[in-house]
């Protein structure tokens, strides 16, 4: 499928009508321009370094074999393919005089940033079901979680937005712009889509399709699977509520510190911000690309350092314990 999905892109790519945009959003930095320039580098080499080193740790260690560390996996995957998207990109602009991006890369950034938005909801509703799994349904749990089932829902997580994506991009690449100038420091679908001299309903009526079915869909479904396992809390034991609080807090936080940034997004791209300062504008635009991939890595990690400490403890114990028992066998060797 993935190969299938690159030549749909190539061919879209190329029938664009515009062969660059201006990007308005930039404004000159002055003497901070290198300063911007180090912090932002310095930003992407921590987001790729926690990102990475959080998935080397959970592929080396046993332990973290579990389907809640699966789809956290996927989740660090998405947060370096969504920054990836971006500050390379940012990178470069902040260095450069004149602020234009080819259509190629425009339309290639607004693939990277649409789908990255959509496979983090998928990928954080796919959690929230695994915990009601844990929490509501513990016994049935390792027969409803298989292996084959967490590659079926990681799969899906990434195949459906890069679908949906290839169709938008099929929809908005043979547009005839009347422009070509979008105030933002980086592509999306609805600032090139402004631009269009032609009806765009279909693409709009398409683009609320598609945001209503990743968005608002895996909202509603955390929605509910939160419910159940609220009622689960209510009714059940201290070490049940105990379970929930530790397992779901840094998933709520991150559903929370996500649907923050995505909610300014959606409506900075559907609003007149002109009024808006530029710096507000353009840190509300950044908001859900940067923060996401920062906090979860620092969220995560934290707890993935509990319980890899929590495992040595385990072992050392069992080494001990098998240590005094050896020690008292000889003991009573030695006495007979």
């Amino acid at each position: 499928t993935s190969p299938y999905i690159f030549l749909m892109l190539t061919i879209m790519l190329n029938t664009t009508q515009a062969s660059y945009f201006t990007l308005a959003g930039y404004f000159d930095t002055g003497h901070v321009t290198n300063l911007c320039f180090i912090v932002i580098l310095a930003l992407y080499i921590f987001i790729v370094g926690s990102n990475v080193l959080l998935i080397v740790v959970i592929c080396v260690n046993r332990s973290l074999h579990e389907p809640m560390y699966m789809f956290l996996c996927s989740l660090f995957v998405n947060e370096l393919y969504g920054s990836t998207g971006l500050f390379p990109s940012l990178l470069v602009q902040i260095l450069s005089d004149v602020h234009t991006i080819s259509a190629d890369i425009c339309f290639l950034q607004v693939f990277c940033v649409h789908s990255y938005g959509a496979v983090e909801y998928l990928n954080l509703a796919i959690m929230s079901y695994d915990r009601y799994l844990a929490i509501c349904c513990p016994l049935q749990y390792s027969t409803h979680m298989t292996s084959k089932k967490i590659g079926i829902l990681i799969a899906v997580t990434w195949f459906y937005p890069c679908f949906a994506m290839v169709v938008l991009l099929s929809l908005t690449s043979p547009l005839q712009l009347c422009g070509n100038t979008i105030y933002k420091v980086y592509c999306d679908t609805h600032s090139v889509v402004k631009l269009a001299c032609s009806d765009t309903t279909v693409i709009n009526l398409y683009g609320l399709l598609a945001t209503f079915s990743t968005i608002f869909g895996a909202l509603l479904f955390i929605l509910y699977t939160y419910m159940k396992i609220l009622l689960v809390c209510f009714s059940g034991s201290d070490q049940t509520r105990q379970k929930a609080v530790s397992t779901c807090t840094p998933h709520l936080a991150s559903i929370l510190n996500f649907s923050f940034g995505a909610s300014f997004e959606i409506l900075q791209s559907r609003f007149n911000m002109k009024n808006v300062p530029n710096m507000v504008r353009i840190f509300l635009s950044l908001y859900f690309l940067t923060c996401q991939p920062l906090f979860n890595p620092v969220m995560y990690g934290l707890k993935m350092t509990k319980i890899l400490k929590l495992n040595k403890r385990k072992r050392w114990g069992r080494r001990t314990g098998r240590l005094s028992q050896i020690k008292e066998i000889n003991k009573t060797n030695k006495g007979r």
